[in-house]
């Protein structure tokens, strides 16, 4: 057995239990943060404009944060119903957000003069947060960041020294701030291969410094969890996987955007990661003083306000819903064992007809008030009566009903019709 398949030996056989929490908490925040803030147009904006590096590296000494922003961002993360944090270290712009002894292009020795990585952790802690590392492994700074791809005597060189810079950076990571939850890799160009980036030994580091750490698959291994990035979509049946979501069109500080993501749309982009058994990781992109933008506080509060509500239909451990369910008019499902919740979106009225439920409903029960809803099921039918005009959730429109069954709820439609 090679040395890269022991690996994978090894982190298969733990990862149920080190993914229980993270499978239960559903709903995540990200949080991209550099230089870039400033310039508020994107986070690739050094390279979309190429902007010279001697020019783009003079934002490290502009950047003067207010005192302890993540404590905000931790606080709106509890409030949204968000369970953990994921932040950019470094993002491919090269600048480090901790004290490292790799470059002197970091937060301590530059503008900002602290560890925001550590303001960071400390924060997701007093909020009762679990704590995510984003670290990209591109970076357009470091002088081998592109040169490390030549193979030929100078770019192999070149490659030596990005690597040690690399794992130096990644041991600073997973030493200097206690227990880390997840680390999120990000971008491993210009490297083709993880035998190129070492990302076995790399990862293994990682892991002996933090046993229960989670690894994402973006340093060309497939570790713990996929990461759909800008769609909802769900991995193969027993994949673990978690859609990262920006929040209008750019990660990083862009107040030029108009397209923000409605309550409405960040709720029905919860229902697909549950009803798929993934997460969802929705970023926001502070300001460079590191506020949060009022348009994602206004949403997040609303959010965390609809999950007190409805919570039990989200959190937890969930079953899949494709093919057991099918799709509807009025709305979508979420399951959790002999139990179904129905996210009704489009409110119907007085009345809501299912069909195709071949599980026996023995309790209706509206989420919004705790109150039982009468029912009548025949063999093809489920027919909900007595229900409110409009819709009760007056947040978002959407709002659940909760379906205990005799055993694990299933719905048989097609696309034919046969009247019986």
């Amino acid at each position: 057995m090679s040395g890269k398949e022991e690996y994978l030996r090894k982190t298969a056989a733990n990862r149920a239990e080190r993914m229980r929490w993270w499978h239960e908490a559903r709903f995540g925040m990200f949080v991209h943060w550099g230089l870039y803030a400033q310039l508020g147009r994107h986070e690739w904006v050094m390279n979309r404009e190429r902007i010279p590096v001697a020019e783009y590296q003079k934002l490290a000494d502009s950047w003067h944060p207010k005192e302890r922003p993540a404590r905000e961002w931790a606080r709106l993360a509890q409030k949204a119903g968000m369970k953990y944090m994921v932040m950019t270290t470094k993002h491919h712009e090269g600048f480090c957000l901790w004290d490292t002894a790799q470059t002197d292009y970091n937060a301590v020795k530059r503008g900002p003069g602290r560890d925001l990585v550590r303001e960071y952790v400390e924060a997701c802690r007093e909020f009762g947060l679990k704590i995510g590392f984003y670290y990209s492994l591109m970076d357009w700074h470091h002088p081998d960041g592109a040169e490390c791809a030549r193979d030929d005597a100078a770019g192999r060189l070149a490659r030596r020294r990005f690597l040690d810079f690399t794992q130096g950076c990644v041991r600073e990571l997973c030493t200097n701030y206690g227990k880390i939850d997840v680390f999120w890799h990000d971008v491993s160009w210009p490297l083709r291969s993880p035998e190129a980036w070492e990302s076995v030994q790399m990862n293994r580091l990682i892991r002996e410094l933090q046993p229960h750490i989670l690894i994402n698959n973006r340093s060309q291994l497939d570790e713990d969890f996929g990461t759909p990035e800008e769609h909802v979509t769900a991995a193969e049946a027993g994949r673990a996987w978690e859609a990262c979501m920006t929040f209008n069109g750019s990660w990083g500080y862009m107040p030029i955007s108009p397209d923000w993501r409605s309550v409405r749309e960040v709720i029905g982009m919860l229902r697909s990661a549950a009803g798929g058994q993934g997460n969802l990781l929705l970023n926001i992109g502070p300001h460079p003083d590191g506020s949060v933008p009022d348009e994602a506080t206004e949403r997040l509060e609303s959010v965390g306000k609809w999950i007190a509500t409805y919570g039990d239909a989200l959190y937890g451990q969930v079953d899949r819903v494709d093919g057991r369910m099918e799709w509807m008019l009025t709305g979508q499902w979420t399951l959790k064992g002999d139990t179904a919740y129905y996210w009704c979106d489009r409110w119907p009225g007085s009345e809501l007809a299912i069909g195709g439920l071949q599980t026996k409903v023995v309790e209706a029960t509206l989420m919004a008030t705790g109150d039982p809803v009468a029912f009548e099921q025949t063999e093809n039918r489920l027919v909900l009566s007595g229900l409110p005009e409009s819709s009760p959730d007056e947040i978002a429109g959407v709002s659940v009903i909760k379906l205990k069954c005799t055993g694990p709820p299933h719905q048989v439609l097609g696309s034919g019709y046969v009247v019986l």
